[in-house]
């Protein structure tokens, strides 16, 4: 049979069949488990992420019960033990009842927030710290529940299995057998709880899963948290977003910290070898969907553009956020710029609105989708922008080097003039080099990206030149350096110059010309 044939038949459904037989049943091995846990995860950090992501969806959905004050921040307490190599991640969200609390947290995927508009989905993200710990412990209360239901898994008797090559358990059966579902009385617990326990922490990448500081550090760029106070922007982001976007943000404490987790935007960086970043402007920016609705809402904080923002800072580089949670880091955008190395010069956001732009699994990149993709093509002209004020940046501080080199040099002859320890003759040739300096200055004060500073280098330059003429002792002002040549060569030149202008079509272009010519003047 021809495979034009064969298509044709299974278009009007007369292809032949064979047999039926019942599909086996589906065998769903223990490496399941490893991959949605340890597996999943590039970064040990990211289970912060994923536990502070739960603990704002806990928070979002115990307001919308009238739980919590539609205004209020909701409240993330991580406590980090180093004696105990524990830590553990409260939240005053709604909770999970104990009739829900086993199936919800031993279950694989099939998450009931699909659908809405919580920001995890996927029912795996609680699974996270199944990786870094020996143990991890769940525990929660709902508001009128007397105990405390607790969900204890053994990561280690975890690990063991997977490492069994002849044990060929059922991905199921192996996690009944390292879980352990309990009930207790607790007088001290709130009313309304949820908390992940990871205790014996593994040590990896400089142990920093245990470091209180590396801990903000990390949930202060990625968690949805509000910006500092004296952030002289913030308010004026959190208005743009907030007409499009929940920009509800997490109070979110470390260790009993008096302050809690603020962004790591500031209205200035001190740095120690760039002397300092300071922020100017703001701007914000739509990107229309598909359908024509807001699918994001951008912002991008202007300042010098000197060159890459420090890592330091914790702001470098155009991010993407989804549900105010970062995703991936500051490099997911730098392909939307010809040079990739200006994205690192830049700092901003942008907040996806558009539900149909989904985060992977990973939570590092989103899905590919014709929505996602649009949302890159009308980001373009944003990294456009500021690639244009990264190159524009480059080419005054290259003038401005230039100027300076021009200023400096001009000032030491001047001051070897000053002195009058040379001959007349060798007077006049540093005269005139000077000459040639002030007009090469003048032209740089002219060009388009000096304006800023087009009155003060003027200034700077009619100073020096009338500082020329004083330890010259010139009888009248001199504005160019062929009037520093003899008589006889500054007529040869003249009569070449008139020659010039007079042979040119374009008049601009001979100035230019002579401008050079007179640069190179030697005596």
């Amino acid at each position: 049979m021809t495979a034009r044939r064969a298509a044709k038949l299974i278009r009007t459904g007369k292809e032949n069949r064979g047999e039926r037989h019942q599909v086996p049943e589906v065998a769903v091995g223990k490496d399941v488990l490893e991959l949605v846990s340890s597996a999943m995860y590039v970064d040990p950090m990211t289970v912060y992420r994923e536990y502070v992501q739960n603990a704002a969806d806990a928070v979002d959905t115990a307001k919308a019960k009238g739980q919590l004050p539609p205004d209020s921040p909701g409240l993330v307490e991580i406590t980090v033990d180093p004696a105990t190599r524990t830590v553990r991640i409260r939240d005053n969200g709604c909770g999970v009842a104990f009739k829900d609390f086993g199936r919800k947290l031993m279950a694989l995927g099939g998450s009931a927030k699909r659908g809405t508009s919580a920001r995890g989905f996927r029912g795996v993200g609680r699974l996270a710290g199944l990786g870094y710990a020996q143990e991890l412990v769940f525990r929660s209360r709902t508001a009128g529940e007397s105990k405390i239901s607790v969900l204890r898994w053994d990561c280690r008797r975890m690990k063991a299995a997977f490492r069994d090559a002849d044990n060929k358990i059922g991905v199921a059966d192996l996690i009944r057998s390292v879980t352990t579902l309990e009930r207790i009385e607790d007088s001290d617990a709130p009313e309304r709880f949820f908390e992940a326990e990871m205790r014996g922490i593994v040590r990896l990448r400089n142990d920093r899963l245990m470091s209180p500081a590396a801990i903000v550090e990390y949930l202060s760029q990625v968690a949805p948290v509000p910006f500092a106070p004296n952030f002289r922007f913030g308010g004026e982001i959190t208005e743009a977003l907030s007409k499009h976007v929940d920009v509800s943000t997490l109070d979110i404490r470390v260790n009993g910290a008096s302050a809690p987790v603020y962004r790591p935007h500031r209205d200035r960086f001190e740095l120690q070898d760039k002397g300092g970043l300071s922020f100017d402007s703001v701007s914000v920016i739509e990107v229309p969907g598909i359908d024509g609705e807001v699918a994001a809402v951008g912002w991008v904080l202007h300042h010098e553009y000197e060159g890459a923002v420090p890592t330091s800072t914790l702001v470098k580089g155009l991010r993407l956020r989804a549900g105010n949670v970062q995703v991936g880091d500051h490099s997911l955008l730098e392909e939307l710029f010809a040079e990739p190395r200006f994205n690192v010069w830049s700092v901003g956001e942008v907040h996806v609105i558009d539900r149909r732009i989904v985060p992977n699994g990973r939570r590092d990149h989103f899905e590919q989708n014709a929505h996602y993709h649009n949302l890159q093509n009308h980001l373009a002209p944003m990294a456009r922008d500021i690639a244009r004020r990264c190159r524009t940046s480059s080419i005054r501080r290259k003038w401005d080097r230039e100027f300076e080199l021009q200023a400096r040099s001009a000032e030491d002859i001047l001051a070897v003039i000053a002195q009058h320890s040379v001959s007349r003759a060798e007077r006049d040739r540093l005269a005139l080099s000077v000459e040639q300096m002030l007009l090469r200055m003048s032209k740089i004060a002219g060009m388009e990206s000096q304006q800023d500073e087009t009155d003060i280098r003027g200034a700077r330059i009619e100073s020096m030149r009338a500082k020329l003429g004083e330890v010259m002792n010139d009888a009248s002002p001199v504005a160019s350096p062929l009037m520093r040549l003899p008589a006889k060569q500054r007529a040869v030149y003249q009569k070449f110059f008139e020659l010039v202008y007079e042979c040119s079509a374009n008049r601009v272009a001979a100035k230019s010309l002579i401008d050079r010519i007179m640069m190179r003047l030697e005596q």
